[in-house]
C-alpha cells in the first residue's frame, strides 16, 4: 500500500493506490505534491459524482459515484488524459476547463452533449461545475462535480408536451373548463367560452360569470355552490346561460374540489357542458312516460292473465291425470267388491254357502288394494299418518337386507355401507322400510340382466347453497342413498319421475305412485329426495332425513315389549265417537266381540257429555273430523283435562296437522288410518293396552 496516497475512497481509492504511476506524466506517487493528494482524498471520499484532472496532461481521476457515467470507457480510464478519454465531448467542455485552469470557476445546468455510448451516438444532458485546484499560487488541477440530467430533461420535455396537449384539449372541448376559489371567483376559463359568448375572457373572470346566467337560475346555483363548498363535495348544477347570438341555452356544470396551494384552502376545477338536447329529451320522455306506463301496465296484465290461464290449464291437466288414474283403479276395485257382494247374495239365496269364502276373499283383497292406493295418495300429498321417532337407519337397513334380497332375487347383489358413527334420524321406521323396499324393487326392474344395488347411510350437514338447492333448512341430516347400475333414465323420464301415475313399466306392472309416495313421505318427514340418472349409467336416489336430537330406539328392540292380554280388560267401558254410522257400528261391534262395554256418540258434543257422565271410561276412540264444535284432537284434550292419562285412539281418513303437537303424538295416543281391518283395529288396541290401567275419575253426580 502506498503510504503517500489517501486511505479508503472505496473501489477507486484502492485502484489509485494499486496503479503504477511511475510510467505516467505524474511520476511516482511519493513525489506528488500535497495539494494533489489532498484533492484526491476529498474527491475519492465524496458521495457525489466527481472527477479531477491534474497537470499539463490533464491526468484523469474519478470516484466511485462517477463510475456509472463512464460506461464502456471505465476500463483504462484511470490516469488517461481527459481530452483522450472524452474525445467526443472534449470540444463541449474545453472552454470551461480552460477557464478553470485560468483560475475562474464556472457552473453549467442541463448542457446538451452528444456522446458515443451504448454503441451509438446519443444526445445527453449534463449539469456540472469546474473549480480550480491550487498548488501554492499556481492552478495545477481542476475539480469537476458532474451529474447526468438526461432523464430529468426528458421528463421535463414530456411534461411540457403533456401540458401542451392538455391545453389543446381544453381549447377543443365542446364545453369549457373553469377554475374558481371557494368564494366562487373564477380564475381561469378555457377559450371555448369566448366562442360561445363572443366576449373576451376577462368578462367571465371573478364574479363576471353571473352576468351571463339567467336571473331565475342564480339563487339555486348559489345554494348548490354553498352546499358543495361547505361539505367539500363535488358540485353539480343545471342552469341557463346567455350566448352571443342564440339567447339562453341550458348548461350542466360539474366541479371537483382540489387542494389549493395556500394553507390547505380548496380550489375548484369544473367543466360546463351544453345540454339543450338532453333537456329536450327529458321533456319528450316526460310527455311519453304516462303513456308508456299505461302500455306496460296493460301488457303486464295481459301477461299475468296468460300466465294464470297457463297455470290453470296445467293444474287442470294434472288433476285430470290424477283423477283419471284414480277413477280407473277405483272402478276396478269397486267392480270386484260389488261383483263379489252380488254373487254372495245370489249364493245365499241358492243355499250354496260353500262358495262364500271365495267371494269374501275377492272383496277383501279389492278393499286392501283400495286402501293401499289411498295410502299412496296420502303419501304423495304429504297427508299420510306418520309416527316419527329417533331411528338408527343403518340398523333398519341391516335388518331388511335378507327381505330385500329375497324380494329382488339372486340375480341382484345387495351391498350396504354405513357411516362409522351414523346419526339417528327422526322418521317413521315402517314408512321408511316401505320406501326402501320400493326403491330396491325399482332398481331390480332397471337391471333385467342382474346387477348391484348399493345402500348407503351417511351423515351430512346442509348449509348455504347446498341447503337452498335441496330446499331444506340448514342443519344435520342422515342421508339414505340407493344406487344401481341399471339402464338409467333419459332426461324427459327423469323430469316426470315424481309425477303421480307416471310409470314406464308395462301395463299392469306398476301404478306410477311409488316414487311420488316416497317424495311425499320424505317431504312430510322434514326431508328431501333427489334422483340422479343417466342412460346407461344407472340411477342414484338420495333421501335426506332430519337428524334426531334424542337417542334412537334400536330397531331390533322396537315393538318387543310384552303387553297384557286384551281379554283381561273385558267389561271396561270404551267410548267411540264417530259421525259415520257404518264405521261406528263396526268399531263398536268389534269391541263388543272383544268383551268391552261400548258407549257410542255421533258428535263431539255428545261425546263430551258421555265423558262427564261416565267417569269409568277407560279408552277414547274418536274420529278426527267431527261435528259438534270440536274436532277429535280438541275432544281428546278436553277428555284428558278430566282424565289426564286416558288412552286415545284416533281414526281418520288422512293425517291432519291438528293431531300433532311438536311434530309427534303424546304418550298414550295412537292413530289408525281408514280404511282399516278388524285385525288392524285389534292390534292398535293391544298396543294401547299398556296405558289402560287408568284410575277412574270421581263421578261428579255421586
Amino acid at each position: 500500500m502506498n503510504a503517500y496516497l489517501p486511505v479508503d475512497g472505496g473501489a477507486m481509492g484502492a485502484a489509485v493506490r494499486a496503479h503504477d504511476w511511475a510510467a505516467t506524466p505524474l511520476g511516482p506517487a511519493d513525489q506528488w505534491p500535497g495539494a494533489l493528494r489532498n484533492a484526491l482524498g476529498l474527491m475519492l471520499n465524496s458521495p457525489e459524482s466527481m472527477y479531477l484532472v491534474w497537470g499539463d496532461a490533464l491526468t484523469f481521476f474519478f470516484n466511485d459515484a462517477y463510475r456509472p457515467i463512464l460506461g464502456p470507457r471505465l476500463e483504462g480510464a484511470l490516469g488517461q488524459p481527459l481530452p483522450v478519454l472524452w474525445s467526443d465531448a472534449w470540444e463541449a467542455v474545453r472552454g470551461p476547463m480552460e477557464e478553470a485552469l485560468a483560475g475562474r470557476a464556472s457552473r453549467f445546468v442541463d448542457v446538451p452533449i452528444t456522446m458515443a455510448r451504448h454503441g451509438r451516438e446519443e444526445q445527453t444532458w449534463w449539469s456540472y461545475s469546474y473549480s480550480p485546484i491550487y498548488d501554492g499560487d499556481v492552478v495545477r488541477g481542476v475539480f469537476c462535480f458532474t451529474v447526468e440530467t438526461t432523464q430529468r430533461v426528458h421528463a421535463q420535455q414530456q411534461l411540457a408536451a403533456e401540458a401542451e396537449q392538455q391545453r389543446r384539449i381544453l381549447d377543443e372541448l365542446p364545453g369549457f373548463v373553469w377554475t374558481a376559489n371557494r368564494e366562487g371567483l373564477v380564475h381561469y376559463v378555457s377559450p371555448r367560452w369566448m366562442a360561445f359568448s363572443g366576449q373576451p375572457r376577462e368578462q367571465f373572470l371573478g364574479e363576471g360569470w353571473s352576468n351571463f346566467v339567467h336571473p331565475d337560475d342564480l339563487p339555486a346555483l348559489s345554494e348548490a355552490w354553498e352546499r358543495a363548498v361547505k361539505a367539500r363535495m363535488p358540485y353539480e348544477a343545471e342552469f341557463r346561460m346567455r350566448g352571443s347570438r342564440e339567447g339562453y341555452r341550458w348548461w350542466l356544470s360539474r366541479a371537483h374540489p382540489v387542494a389549493g396551494e395556500a394553507d390547505g384552502d380548496m380550489a375548484w376545477v369544473g367543466i360546463c357542458t351544453e345540454m339543450d338536447a338532453i333537456i329536450d329529451a327529458r321533456e319528450m320522455l316526460s310527455r311519453s312516460r304516462d303513456a308508456l306506463q299505461d302500455a306496460v301496465s296493460e301488457r303486464t296484465r295481459e301477461l299475468e292473465a296468460a300466465e294464470e290461464a297457463l297455470h290453470q290449464a296445467r293444474k287442470m291437466e294434472a288433476i285430470g291425470q290424477l283423477t283419471g288414474g284414480l277413477a280407473h283403479d277405483f272402478n276396478n276395485m269397486l267392480a270386484a267388491v260389488s261383483g263379489a257382494l252380488e254373487l254372495m247374495e245370489i249364493r245365499v239365496r241358492q243355499n250354496q254357502p260353500e262358495h262364500l269364502p271365495r267371494y269374501i276373499h275377492t272383496a277383501q283383497d279389492a278393499t286392501r288394494r283400495a286402501a293401499a292406493l289411498t295410502h299412496r295418495l296420502l303419501a304423495f300429498s304429504r297427508r299420510q299418518t306418520l309416527a316419527p321417532r329417533p331411528t338408527l337407519v343403518d340398523e333398519l337397513v341391516a335388518g331388511m337386507v335378507e327381505l330385500i334380497q329375497r324380494t329382488v332375487g339372486p340375480q341382484v347383489h345387495i351391498v350396504t355401507h354405513a357411516e362409522p358413527a351414523p346419526w339417528p334420524a327422526l322418521v317413521d321406521p315402517s314408512q321408511l322400510e316401505n320406501a326402501l323396499l320400493n326403491l330396491c324393487i325399482n332398481a331390480r326392474d332397471a337391471m333385467p340382466d342382474g346387477g348391484q344395488v348399493l345402500i348407503e347411510t351417511l351423515n351430512v350437514h346442509m348449509a348455504g347453497a347446498a341447503a337452498r338447492a335441496h330446499d331444506l333448512p340448514e342443519g344435520d341430516y342422515l342421508l339414505l342413498r340407493v344406487t344401481d347400475n341399471g339402464v338409467g333414465m333419459p332426461a324427459n323420464v327423469l323430469g316426470k319421475a315424481f309425477d303421480p301415475f307416471f310409470t314406464t313399466k308395462p301395463l299392469g306392472q306398476g301404478t306410477g305412485l311409488g316414487l311420488s309416495m316416497i317424495y311425499g313421505f320424505a317431504r312430510q318427514s322434514g326431508g328431501q329426495v333427489r334422483i340422479a340418472s343417466e342412460v346407461g349409467q344407472g340411477t342414484v336416489v338420495s333421501i335426506h332425513l332430519p337428524r334426531a336430537v334424542e337417542g334412537a330406539v334400536p330397531v331390533a328392540a322396537a315393538g318387543t315389549q310384552a303387553v297384557p292380554d286384551l281379554a283381561a280388560q273385558a267389561d271396561w267401558p270404551v267410548l267411540v265417537v264417530e259421525d259415520e254410522e257404518a264405521v261406528r257400528q263396526i268399531v263398536a261391534e268389534t269391541l263388543r266381540d272383544l268383551g268391552c262395554r261400548v258407549l257410542e256418540a255421533a258428535d263431539s258434543l255428545a261425546g263430551m257429555a258421555m265423558l262427564r257422565d261416565s267417569p269409568e271410561v277407560r279408552l277414547l276412540i274418536t274420529d278426527v273430523g267431527l261435528p259438534g264444535g270440536m274436532n277429535g284432537r280438541q275432544l281428546a284434550d278436553a277428555a284428558r283435562s278430566l282424565r289426564p292419562a286416558l288412552p286415545v285412539l284416533f281414526i281418520t281418513g288422512y293425517a291432519e296437522n291438528t293431531l300433532l303437537k311438536d311434530g309427534q303424538l303424546e304418550p298414550g295416543m295412537a292413530v289408525l288410518t281408514k280404511p282399516f281391518s278388524v285385525h288392524q283395529l285389534t292390534s292398535e288396541l293391544r298396543r294401547l293396552q299398556q296405558a289402560w290401567p287408568v284410575t277412574p275419575a270421581p263421578n261428579p253426580a255421586a
